[in-house]
């Protein structure tokens, strides 16, 4: 099989948001709680937060964290989670069926993403909360001094303010299995109202609206025109959630970036829809603040706990080369899609994983990740490709070699991501540079193997990994690469001035 990628300088799509490689950790499962939290665990630092963790998460320089939710959102009340930890209420977290001892909120939550080296992508209830509630949080976070809610977060120790500059606007309202869910029309006026509350707190935060929770909700797009046509002038973005499962057809799961990318465009179309019918020049903005592999099917209930082990898939190589197809459909519509939240972080469908007690390793999606978000910033090009295709039972034709094209002009390099979803061909693949002028091969890594069911663990923690392979030179500028069947490929260009 053949394949060929014509890099043109001057053809490019848009320049990457650095939050599109954020990520989220919600209240569910071990997340928190002998995940990023462990007090008495050999690396705890002294808050309590697990160093070996905090290191992973710096590894793959997230943007911005999603907190508290999720599900767990729309039951929450964001006080219960702050002042002394002896003071602080046991409440029933209905949405997982789970105890939640509150021991981390919204400030030791700041603390940690500020050791991690990250954001916060605050979120606020729009279930069982109300609309002061969510004004309250903002000022609480925000507000320098001088009123209530400022001076109890300095009384209970964080003078400066967090400035915390994003916040979600609810969590999945469209969904019927969501604590107090609205329809779009409820949803709409009520997260209108709460950000006119909370943008008159903080006129410098960004809002993200819910969208639709999945491609596959029979209110789709619909209910993200009518939520839109109620929030446009006040919402900066809108979220869209979508998680993928291999449902026994290795194929359609490898293709799983198609529907990706017909979510992303219909959702772009509903968006300049409702821009045209209010004659608006504002450009609505993607927040794909959920999306991932999960295994939805696996789900098993569980009796009332406190971080019970739930939604915690290991992933395969195979589930690695998917993920890879996702983070590539995103890079290439960097132009609209300007946050996009990997769901989780740590031990819930996650790329970190821990033990209470033990260590921690790095999942298998954990490598795409790390490579689209260390070598994946700058500016997307529109390649010439020319590859062959495959006919899916879910999608029908699609492409058998994808890829994404990154210019940093920064440090004048050029990255190519290609992932070869045919599990028996590889593909010789020719990437011609030329329009850049003179260039050079610099870094190549793959990521593949015989058994694509191959998993890491704690004790073969290194079982899976990207490798390193040999660069290869071009007089002409074009180059010549064997992309091995079923693979993950990162190869970076220095261009010559």
């Amino acid at each position: 099989m053949k394949a060929k990628v014509t890099i043109v300088k001057d053809f490019t799509k848009g320049k990457v948001d650095d939050n599109l490689f954020s990520s989220f950790i919600e209240h569910l499962g071990r997340a928190v709680y002998t995940g990023i939290y462990e007090p008495g665990h050999e690396t705890a630092d002294e808050q309590g937060f697990r160093k070996d963790v905090i290191d992973l998460i710096k590894d793959l320089r997230v943007g911005l964290v999603r907190y508290p939710g999720g599900n767990f959102l729309s039951g929450y009340n964001w006080k219960d989670g702050i002042g002394p930890r002896e003071m602080r209420p046991t409440r029933l977290d209905r949405a997982w069926h789970t105890i939640e001892t509150n021991q981390i909120g919204i400030d030791e939550f700041v603390d940690w993403a500020k050791k991690a080296g990250t954001g916060v992508m605050a979120a606020v209830n729009m279930g069982t909360g109300t609309i002061q509630d969510a004004a309250d949080m903002v000022e609480y976070c925000n507000y320098p001094s001088g009123t209530t809610w400022s001076d109890l977060r300095i009384k209970n120790g964080h003078k400066e303010p967090h400035k915390i500059k994003y916040w979600c606007v609810g969590n999945e309202m469209d969904g019927p299995w969501q604590i107090c869910h609205l329809d779009a029309v409820d949803y709409g006026k009520k997260a209108r109202e709460a950000m006119k509350l909370m943008k008159w707190t903080d006129e410098s935060i960004k809002t993200i609206v819910c969208g639709s929770a999945s491609s596959s909700m029979p209110t789709y797009p619909e209910w993200d025109r009518i939520v839109l046509e109620h929030t446009y002038d006040l919402a900066d973005y809108i979220s869209i959630h979508r998680y993928f499962e291999n449902k026994c057809d290795d194929d359609d799961f490898l293709a799983s970036f198609y529907d990706m990318e017909q979510f992303i465009k219909t959702s772009i179309a509903t968006c300049d829809y409702v821009k045209a019918l209010k004659r608006s020049k504002k450009e609505m903005y993607l927040s794909f603040d959920e999306w991932n592999i999960w295994y939805q099917s696996k789900s098993e209930p569980h009796p009332w706990m406190e971080a019970p082990r739930i939604l915690e898939d290991h992933y395969s190589l195979l589930d690695a080369l998917a993920f890879g197809g996702m983070a590539i459909t995103l890079l290439n519509h960097a132009d609209r899609v300007k946050v996009a939240c990997l769901a989780q972080l740590v031990n819930v469908i996650a790329p970190v994983f821990t033990e209470p007690g033990k260590g921690s390793y790095k999942q298998a999606i954990y490598f795409p990740f790390r490579d689209v978000s260390v070598y994946g910033r700058g500016t997307v090009l529109m390649p010439i490709v020319k590859t062959a295709t495959k006919e899916t039972k879910a999608y029908g034709e699609v492409p058998v070699v994808i890829f994404s094209t990154i210019y940093n002009e920064e440090n004048d390099e050029v990255t190519v991501f290609a992932l070869n979803t045919s599990k028996t061909e590889d593909a010789e693949t020719e990437i011609d540079l030329s329009s850049f002028g003179k260039s050079e091969m610099i870094y190549r890594t793959e990521l593949s193997g015989s058994d694509l069911a191959a998993k890491n663990t704690l004790e073969k923690s290194e079982n899976l990994k990207s490798v390193a392979l040999t660069v290869k030179q071009s007089e002409n500028d074009i180059y010549s690469v064997n992309l091995k069947a079923a693979s993950w490929n990162v190869i970076r260009f220095s261009i010559k001035k």
